[in-house]
């Protein structure tokens, strides 16, 4: 099914109409209605919360209720029997009315939110990067989906998620709350779910991508030794990227080390992990240099100006950018 925007109906006599389910709310439809104000056609729109089909009739958008998903009639929902619709891009998890928007309008949204073309690469880019990070969460647990399988106990509990907190600002069960009160309170929960959506965002196209072009452009550099190790003219963060990096340009564990300066313009070599959770090294730094400092470590490696290498081998320090290039050759030799 595409997921570009159905064409919008256009009424010239009231603003456009939202609706969704009245009643216990929950994070999917919150962010649903926070995105949904994030496009052009329905920045305006006025909310209606009812669950009487004759009122959602005359609702220019349905989400999260009605039990139909017809984008060509404008309806977002997830819970009727035989709904299987995934986001797609490698992402198999059924959808709720977040992600069931976010498909069809993410593209729109995050083109607005950081003013970026449609067409610009990074819209693509972090479409995709904030349902993996954010959305795909909110689908998951809306819709029962554990993110383990059932025959493993949890070793804690976790209620802090956005979803439990969204949940949380529900009305107790025993004070008693009217409808319009309950409503005021929906919308503060959209608030929340979408801020924090907005807050990751920002992050993403600000710092991360950033930070992912550095990594990008070191890779791709002619400085590379042998390619396998890749030298950062300035620090960033590099490990999720590296990994992403590699395999989009099929060069998958190729990089074995990495240099970069520290905060105080000393220089660092760092062993790349197998992956990035992992603390086991694609090839670590020699067992003769573990634990050594300073002079020791000169005299152990031949290389003037070293300051450490840890007992585990995974990181090391030394004065200067060459001095943490010989390192490097040095222990690829061996």
């Amino acid at each position: 099914m595409s997921t570009e925007p159905p064409t919008k109906r256009q009424k010239t006599d009231h603003p456009l109409t939202i609706g969704t389910h009245n009643g216990t709310f929950h994070c999917d439809e919150a962010l649903a209605v926070w995105l949904l104000k994030r496009t052009e056609a329905y920045k305006n729109a006025d909310l209606i919360r009812t669950r009487d089909e004759n009122v959602l009739s005359t609702c220019d958008i349905v989400v999260d209720v009605g039990a139909k998903y017809e984008p060509e009639n404008h309806r977002y929902d997830h819970h009727q029997r035989g709904f299987e619709e995934v986001f797609g891009h490698g992402f198999n998890t059924k959808l709720s009315s977040a992600g069931l928007v976010y498909k069809h309008f993410g593209r729109e949204i995050v083109s607005n939110l950081m003013k970026w073309s449609p067409e610009d690469a990074r819209t693509q880019l972090l479409w995709l990067k904030m349902y993996k990070e954010y959305i795909e969460a909110i689908d998951a647990i809306d819709n029962g989906i554990s993110a383990y399988p059932s025959n493993l106990q949890p070793l804690y509990r976790m209620r802090t998620d956005i979803s439990a907190r969204v949940g949380y600002l529900n009305p107790r069960w025993n004070v008693h709350a009217t409808s319009q009160e309950v409503d005021q309170i929906f919308l503060k929960a959209s608030d929340l779910v979408g801020s924090e959506f907005f807050d990751r965002l920002d992050y993403y196209g600000n710092a991360w991508l950033p930070a992912r072009e550095i990594i990008l452009s070191a890779i791709q550099s002619e400085s590379a030794l042998d390619r396998k190790v890749v030298v950062f003219e300035s620090f960033a963060p590099w490990k999720e990227h590296l990994f992403e990096l590699e395999k989009e340009l099929g060069v998958e564990g190729q990089t074995i080390y990495v240099l970069y300066p520290d905060e105080s313009g000393k220089w660092r070599i760092q062993a790349v992990p197998v992956s990035p959770e992992s603390f086991e090294s694609r090839k670590a730094l020699p067992q003769e240099w573990r634990g050594l400092r300073d002079d020791t470590l000169s005299g152990i490696t031949g290389v003037p100006g070293c300051i450490f290498v840890h007992a585990s081998g995974f990181i090391g320090g030394a004065q200067t950018r060459e001095a943490v290039e010989a390192l490097a050759r040095h222990a690829l030799s061996k």
